[in-house]
């Protein structure tokens, strides 16, 4: 296991707001809740300096970060646009101290039947953000399946929770997840599985050849009732898209 390097990090986490993105789960042209998190990623030994002074004045101020990521326009035409938006605003405020600039865009109300669709961005200084490849994960995506090898497995759907994450490659892309969820959802609804190993390696293949854009998926899936004293049984799975080829 190799050692860390050294960083320095200003974040400011989750910030709640509400903002009209595109449709949201239900089709629907209109304002929803979204979080943002901002990580600045600062020179080496930067907040050497705060530290030694223990004055707010040498470091980042997170609370003006938080004002004016709070204070931005309703309406984006999609998730980029306010990943742009957030980037700007945080190089601007954080100067030449900057090296890049991490921002998470979560959207809980995106896909149906799943817990959180998040969009994650790295913009290194003097970049675009829209150039940049994004990270695209939907958790905790519930699905009723028949799955298993025990006779009771093979009577009744069980759960299956799963969380897929969408590496795209760099450039302006548009791809909609919303519809891939859907059309998987839709492959697995009639479909039986013995094994976990199966039911993953059918989302990840499908998912790597939804788009052009996407470079690689990483995908773990686990039966939450399929042991009395275990959270859950799972498997995980990445794929490049050049595998299925």
């Amino acid at each position: 296991m190799s050692l860390p390097t050294t960083t320095d990090v200003v974040l400011v986490d989750t910030i709640q707001l509400t903002a009209n993105i595109g449709p949201d789960c239900w089709g629907r042209l209109r304002e929803q809740p979204i979080s943002i998190t901002v990580h600045l990623h600062l020179k080496p030994s930067f907040l050497d300096i705060s530290a030694q002074s223990d004055n707010v004045v040498d470091s980042i101020h997170y609370g003006h970060l938080t004002k004016a990521i709070s204070a931005l326009s309703p309406s984006y035409a999609d998730v980029r646009a306010l990943v742009h938006e957030v980037t700007q605003k945080a190089f601007a405020l954080a100067g030449e101290n900057v090296d890049a600039v991490r921002v998470v865009i979560g959207l809980p109300k995106q896909i149906l039947l799943a817990n959180d669709f998040d969009v994650e961005v790295i913009t290194p200084r003097g970049k675009d953000s829209l150039q940049q490849a994004a990270r695209v994960s939907i958790k905790d995506l519930v699905m009723p399946v028949l799955i298993g090898v025990n006779p009771p497995e093979r009577l009744a759907k069980q759960r299956v929770i799963t969380n897929i994450t969408f590496y795209e490659r760099s450039g302006m892309h548009q791809v909609d997840y919303p519809e891939i969820i859907k059309q998987i959802s839709k492959e697995i609804e009639n479909t039986a599985y013995l094994t976990l190993e199966k039911f993953v390696l059918h989302i990840v293949r499908s998912s790597c050849l939804a788009s052009d854009a996407i470079e690689a998926v990483t995908t773990r899936s686990q039966k939450p009732s399929a042991l009395s004293f275990a959270h859950s049984s799972g498997v995980e799975m990445t794929r490049y898209r050049d595998a299925f080829r």
